[in-house]
């Protein structure tokens, strides 16, 4: 196993804010700070699903990047045709077009400073080859029936599914964490919860379950609200269950 990890990456700007701003609009993505002052915020951070932009000024980065080809960031997108429309929204100039190969997407497109990003979707079957091995540590959890956990965690969580051998599932709870889900036909569910899952809005992740069917467990004791969210005893937390009473959560810090 490596003994180091990319997680975040320092754009240089004469317009950082103009460059944060294509980003964030771009990718649909949260906007945040390193600093807590008002007046000095530190950098202005892109929350690319666990991997960070942030943008900087430099006194020596002018205009637009010269060799853009040099270095490309891949962007792996959960809808390429939706990313792509909201770059043509945006102006942005492709290098390459938006293109379907084999199942998989990719296409090159150029930032406001001439930065080029690799748009990619990789079709289930080459995920599956892609990370057939894996390299990290995982985690994993029984269900009774394999094909309504993988409806569940797909249509209702909206996570991503790949089925393995063995009829076991690939969960990608995001892209850089996977868990499997194995069959098990006699599976009592644990009395502890099995996932968490971080939400930017609890109230709204919870009234979007609910619309999807979902039914929220409440505990004695814990002083849960109308809606099952346990308020000002740490994080804000409700609790749930998947189709084989595996205990999950939404919670926001």
């Amino acid at each position: 196993m490596a003994t180091a990890t990319i997680s975040s990456m320092l754009l240089s700007s004469d317009d950082p804010d103009r460059l944060r701003d294509w980003y964030a609009s771009a990718f649909e993505a949260t906007l945040s700070a390193t600093g807590d002052d008002p007046g000095d915020p530190g950098y202005h951070v892109v929350d690319l699903d666990g991997f960070y932009i942030m943008f900087d000024r430099r006194d020596d980065v002018n205009g637009p990047n010269p060799g853009g080809a040099r270095a490309i960031l891949n962007v792996e997108v959960d809808d390429p045709q939706a990313t792509a429309a909201r770059l043509d929204e945006l102006g942005a100039r492709w290098v390459s077009p938006l293109e379907d190969r084999d199942g998989s997407w990719f296409g090159v497109v150029e930032d406001p400073d001439g930065n080029w990003l690799q748009i990619l979707r990789l079709s289930d079957e080459v995920e599956q080859q892609m990370t057939a091995e894996p390299t990290s540590p995982f985690s994993g959890f029984a269900v009774r029936d394999i094909d309504e956990a993988a409806a569940f965690y797909a249509d209702v969580l909206g996570m991503r599914v790949l089925r393995g051998p063995m009829g076991i599932l690939d969960i990608r709870i995001n892209r850089s964490t996977t868990v499997i889900a194995y069959p098990k036909p006699d599976h009592e569910p644990a009395g502890f919860t099995i996932l968490n899952i971080p939400v930017t809005d609890i109230d709204a992740a919870v009234d979007d379950l609910v619309g999807k069917g979902v039914e929220f467990v409440r505990y004695d004791g814990m002083g849960q609200d109308e809606r099952g969210v346990m308020r000002g005893n740490g994080p804000d937390i409700a609790w749930f269950t998947d189709p084989s009473g595996n205990v999950l959560s939404v919670l926001h810090p």
